[in-house]
This record gives C-alpha cells, structure tokens and sequence, in this order.
C-alpha cells in the first residue's frame, strides 16, 4: 500500500521565531501556526470559528528567511509533512508524544509595504 505525508497550512504565526543553530552550523527555528476554521452551525444558523494551533519546525535556509522575515501576527503558508515526536517524561517517567509538522517550504503572506508574496524552499 502506498503512504502519503503532506501538509499545507495558512495561518498567523503565535510568537516570533527563533533561529538556533545545530553543532553542525544548520538554521533551525521552532515556530507555532494558529490555524483558524469557520463555518456555520445546521440547527442554528450560528457563525462558528475554531482555533488550532500547530508546531512547525524549519530547517535550513528556511529558518533563516523564517527568522529574518516573519513576526507574531504574521500571515504565511507552510508546506511540510507530519512527524511524531516521543520521549518519555523525566519528571513522571511516562511517555509522551507530541504531532507536529516539519517544514519544507514557507511562503510569505500579507505584506511589508508592497503587497507581493514571496517563496522559499
């Protein structure tokens, strides 16, 4: 059977990024997607909204350009794939796990003055 792991998100970032980098030299950001959905309810005709919120983490140049150009409150689109992290608790020792999506490219949304968007891969 053949498997798929693709994710296309457009949302606002929740907090500025941050670029750290690896022993190696390698741009890596940490960075958090709010996700917004809307629709409206059957019964009563309600305008509805949820929120969710998504971990993304950028890798590369991606990163740089990520920490260089986007702010809290920004638009952007990312496209990436799923990943699951697992460790165990040291506090608890049970074991956790986290989905969070791993970018592969970052498009800019909105703007900084002009009005364009701009790709990174």
């Amino acid at each position: 059977m053949a498997s798929f792991n693709k994710v296309i998100l457009v949302g606002n970032l929740t907090r500025d990024p941050e670029v750290r980098y690896t022993t190696g030299g390698t741009a890596v950001t940490e960075a958090s997607l709010a996700v917004n959905r809307q629709w409206t309810d059957g019964s009563t005709k309600e305008r509805k909204e949820e929120t969710t919120f998504v971990e993304v983490t950028l890798w590369g140049r991606t990163a740089e350009i990520a920490g260089e150009y986007l702010s809290k409150g920004r638009p952007c689109l990312i496209e990436g794939r799923l990943q699951l992290d697992q460790w165990e608790d040291k506090e608890t020792g049970k074991k956790r796990s986290k989905l969070k999506v791993v970018g592969d490219q970052l498009q800019l949304l909105g703007s900084r003055g002009d009005g364009s968007t701009k790709e990174m891969k």
